[in-house]
């Protein structure tokens, strides 16, 4: 959470000065055609996949430290970068570089009774501000983001990826500059501690959006704080529920995936959720898989005996632990007498991130998909594609949970603006 105190004034200087010349950058990316933003984007992932030595070095340095100060295993798993992890980052830089450019598309027009033709095209925020922890990756998409759609951005990262960020930022910027392109249409915020942070939430005239990526203290705080405009990210308190009329193998490979196959992000499934009627057939299969793969349950008590019998690690679930996100390898456990009950646990306890359901039943995933008030419901699949790029987006600038202009997961659209532009041949109003 960022701390108050009193804002150092050369900190909230030197951000004004950093915005200002990234608002210069942005009026120059606005008008760049997509062959020179993709070829911009290409020179970048050649350049991450050059620098690999260079950025791991960087981001071993950052790992040490979080060792040293006790960082929990899932955060540095989300800190760590090795050469696969930055190839993919590279990849996902190409990836957005094949998409579509957003900018200058027509949203809807029309020609009026009078003969003023108008329509609402698609055109870039401007700057945008990204305030994140310890997620190297998301240096280098928003970046790529930005840059596609025309944006410039401003990345204020946590201090624990420190190394990591400077080193990428050090890259991109080299990478724009060779291209022809201002380097600062990414600027990196190292200094000036929480300070920078909240100077860059009340640039306002400066920057147009902020984003917030990180914990819910993280999120609230600049929600609430900032005097630029912010899309919300939310954390992911997400829900399995395997329904009566559930395919229990396809909820069994469903469930594992959601939980351990990356445990420590905001898509990883944090409860689940049985139905009463096949909770005898499916928790001790469940939670044998589950512990096998490390999993330690917090459950309800009428789960405890089968937590027993499946040799778990396993407490009394609380409900407080039906509202954490764990970030690890842990996960709740209840029994429900019906669907209805599922989607009141879902109300009472979700974030509105993402929400499966796992049943062979139309009549009920009609009703879970019309009834969860959710960014993202899932039917039969597992809730780890919330992801940006496995919904054919490239990179992702974030995962919105709140409803206004973006929810979801957010890429290139989502980053631009529209304005109205009328064309007429001396139309005047009566």
């Amino acid at each position: 959470m960022l701390e108050r105190s009193a804002p150092d004034p050369s900190v909230v200087a030197r951000v004004a000065e950093l915005a200002g010349l990234a608002k210069t950058a942005s009026l120059r990316l606005g008008l760049l055609s997509r062959a020179e933003k993709d070829a911009a984007l290409h020179a970048v992932a050649d350049a991450l996949e050059a620098a690999i030595p260079a950025v791991v070095a960087a981001n071993e340095r950052d790992l040490a430290a979080g060792r040293e100060r006790g960082m929990a295993e899932g955060l540095l798993d989300r800190l760590m970068l090795d050469e696969a992890r930055i190839r993919g980052i590279a990849g996902a830089v190409r990836e957005v570089a094949a998409l579509p450019d957003p900018v200058g598309e027509i949203v809807r027009g029309s020609t009026l009774p009078n003969g003023l033709q108008i329509r609402q095209v698609r055109v870039p925020m401007g700057v945008v501000g990204m305030i994140y922890e310890a997620r190297p990756n998301v240096t280098v998409d928003a970046a790529a983001l930005g840059l596609k759609s025309g944006n410039a951005v401003i990345l204020r990262g946590g201090s624990a990826a420190a190394q990591s960020n400077r080193a990428l930022v050090e890259v991109v910027r080299d990478a724009l500059a060779g291209q022809g392109l201002p380097e600062d249409a990414v600027v990196l915020l190292d200094e000036g501690g929480h300070d920078a942070a909240r100077a860059l939430m009340t640039a306002r005239g400066l920057v147009d959006l902020v984003i917030p990526r990180g914990g819910a203290d993280l999120i609230r705080t600049v929600v609430l704080e900032s005097t630029v405009p912010v899309i919300e990210t939310g954390i992911g308190v997400n829900h399995v529920y395997v329904d009566a009329e559930a395919d229990l193998d396809k909820a069994l490979t469903i469930l594992v995936n959601a939980k351990t196959q990356r445990p420590s992000v905001c898509n990883a499934a944090e409860s689940l959720l049985v139905h009463a009627s096949v909770a005898e057939d499916f928790l001790p299969k469940a939670l044998t898989a589950l512990a096998g793969s490390g999993v330690v349950l917090h459950v309800a008590p009428e789960v405890s005996e089968h937590a027993q019998a499946a040799g778990a690690a396993y407490t009394l679930a609380t409900e407080a632990d039906y509202a954490t996100e764990w970030h690890r390898l842990e996960m709740n456990v209840v029994t429900v007498p019906s669907l209805d009950a599922a989607l009141a646990h879902i109300r009472a306890h979700g974030t509105m991130h993402t929400e499966v359901i796992v049943t062979e039943s139309r009549a009920a995933a009609r009703r879970f998909v019309a009834e969860v008030d959710a960014a993202v419901v899932m039917v039969n699949a597992s809730s780890r594609f919330t992801d940006g790029g496995q919904f054919g987006m490239g990179a992702e600038i974030g995962i919105s949970t709140q409803k206004l202009h973006a929810r979801g997961p957010m890429a290139l659209p989502e980053l631009t603006t529209t304005k109205w532009i009328v064309e007429g041949d001396g139309q005047i109003r009566l």
